[in-house]
C-alpha cells in the first residue's frame, strides 16, 4: 500500500480528523488514535486504527504522547489553536525532538485570524467560505449540504492531501513541516470553479436560477410515480436531444434548451413525464444511454446497484456493514481497508507502549497513576 511504513498519531476528535486518519489507514499507514480515558468513542471511522487511552491532564500522560511523537511520521490534531501548546505538545516543542515530524492541524477557521479561536461547525465554515451563498433553490434560504463540504471535503480529505504532500516533500528535504488545514479555506478552494466560471456565463442569475444549481430544466431531480427520483444533467446539446428522444418529447413542444425565462415551463413538462412511470421503469429507458439521467439512490440502494458492485464502490467491513470503499483506485499500491471491527477506547494501550520502548513496569506505573487506561486486548481483530 502507498503509505505502508508511515506512523501516524491521531489525537481523537469528531468527523474531519477521524476521516483523515481513516484515509491514511486505508492506504497503509499505521494509525494510533490517542483517546481520552472513557468508556466509548463516537468515532465511527476508526477501521484499521489502534487506540491508546491517555490522560492528558496528567504530566506523565503528556509525556507518553511526546515520547510516541519522537518516532512518529505524522501527528494529526483537531483542537482549537493553543490547546496543544498549553500541554507542551505544540509543533515547536515536538519538532525540536523530531524534525521529520509532519504536524497536521485540522480546524475550522485555521490557526490565525480573528475567528481562529471561535467554535463552529460545517455550516459555519461553508458559510464563511462563500460557498453556502450559492447553494439552494430560487426564492429559498441557502441550503447546507449536510456536513460534507467543510468537514469531509474541505477538512478531512484536504488535510490528508496536505499530509501526503508534506510526506512527499520530506523525501527531498528530510524535514517535517506544519500542515495548517482550515475547513473554511478548504471549502473555498473546492469552490474555485464556482468563482472562476462566473465570467463564462454559468451564473448569470440569482441562486437557483442558473445552469448548475437546479435553475435549468435539464439539470435537476424529478419525482417518479413511486415517490422516488431521477437525476437529470443533460447540459450539452447532444445529450439534451437524447433526453427529449427518450422521454418521447417532441422538440417543438418544449421551449428551446437555453431559453432561461422558459426553464420553469420546460421543467413542468419534464416533471409530468417523469411522474408517469416508476424509477425502475425509467432506469430501463435511460441506463446505458447518453441522456445523462440516473436514479437517485439511497446509500443502501447504491451499495447494491450493478455498476457500483461491478467496480467495488462499496465493500463489506469487519462488522458486516456495506460501506464506501477507499478512493481513488491505485493500480500498483491500492488501498486495503482493514476488516477488523472498530477499536475500543484504550484497547491497544499496552501493546502500543511496549512496541514503542516502554517497559512492562512503565506501563503498570502509568496505569496505576491514571496516566493511561488499559483495557483487555482482543486477539479477534
Amino acid at each position: 500500500m502507498a503509505l505502508r511504513g508511515v506512523k501516524v498519531l491521531e489525537m481523537a476528535g469528531l468527523a474531519p480528523a477521524p476521516f483523515c486518519g481513516m484515509i491514511l489507514a486505508d492506504f497503509g499507514a499505521t494509525v494510533i488514535r490517542v483517546d481520552r480515558p472513557q468508556d466509548h468513542s463516537l468515532d465511527t471511522m476508526a477501521r484499521g486504527k489502534r487506540s491508546i487511552a491517555v490522560n492528558l491532564k496528567e504530566k506523565s500522560g503528556v509525556d507518553v504522547v511526546r515520547r510516541l511523537c519522537k518516532t512518529a511520521d505524522v501527528l494529526l490534531e483537531p483542537y482549537r489553536p493553543g490547546v496543544m501548546e498549553k500541554m507542551g505538545l505544540g509543533p515547536k516543542d515536538l519538532m525540536k525532538e523530531n524534525d521529520r515530524l509532519i504536524y497536521a492541524r485540522l480546524t475550522g477557521f485555521g490557526q490565525t485570524g480573528p475567528f481562529s479561536s471561535m467554535a463552529g461547525h460545517d455550516i459555519n465554515y461553508v458559510a464563511m467560505s462563500g460557498m453556502l451563498s450559492m447553494l439552494g433553490r430560487h426564492g429559498e434560504k441557502p441550503t447546507a449540504p449536510i456536513n460534507l463540504l467543510a468537514d469531509f471535503a474541505g477538512g478531512g480529505m484536504t488535510c490528508a492531501l496536505g499530509i501526503s504532500l508534506a510526506l512527499f516533500e520530506r523525501t527531498r528535504s528530510g524535514k517535517g513541516q506544519v500542515v495548517d488545514s482550515a475547513m473554511v479555506q478548504g471549502a473555498a478552494y473546492l469552490g474555485t470553479f464556482l468563482k472562476t466560471s462566473q465570467s463564462i456565463g454559468l451564473w448569470p442569475g440569482e441562486r437557483g436560477c442558473n445552469v448548475l444549481d437546479t435553475g435549468a430544466s435539464f439539470y435537476d431531480t424529478f419525482a417518479t410515480s413511486d415517490g422516488k427520483y431521477m437525476a437529470v444533467g443533460a447540459i450539452e446539446g447532444q445529450f439534451y436531444r437524447e433526453l427529449l428522444r427518450l422521454l418521447e418529447i417532441d422538440p417543438e413542444s418544449v421551449p428551446p434548451q437555453m431559453s432561461l425565462d422558459e426553464w420553469p415551463q420546460a421543467k413542468d413538462i419534464f416533471a409530468k413525464k417523469f411522474a408517469s412511470r416508476t424509477q425502475a421503469e425509467w432506469c430501463k429507458v435511460f441506463d446505458g444511454t447518453d441522456a445523462c439521467v440516473t436514479p437517485v439512490l439511497s446509500m443502501e440502494e447504491a451499495a447494491e446497484h450493478p455498476h457500483n458492485k461491478a467496480v467495488g464502490t462499496y465493500f463489506t467491513d469487519g462488522e458486516g456493514e456495506r460501506t464506501p470503499a477507499p478512493a481513488p483506485l491505485l493500480s500498483r499500491s491500492p488501498a486495503n481497508p482493514a476488516l477488523s471491527r472498530q477499536p475500543m477506547v484504550g484497547e491497544h494501550s499496552c501493546s502500543v507502549l511496549l512496541e514503542n520502548g516502554f517497559s512492562e513496569e512503565d506501563v503498570a506505573r502509568l496505569a496505576s497513576t491514571g496516566a493511561i487506561m488499559l483495557r483487555q486486548e482482543s486477539s479477534k481483530l
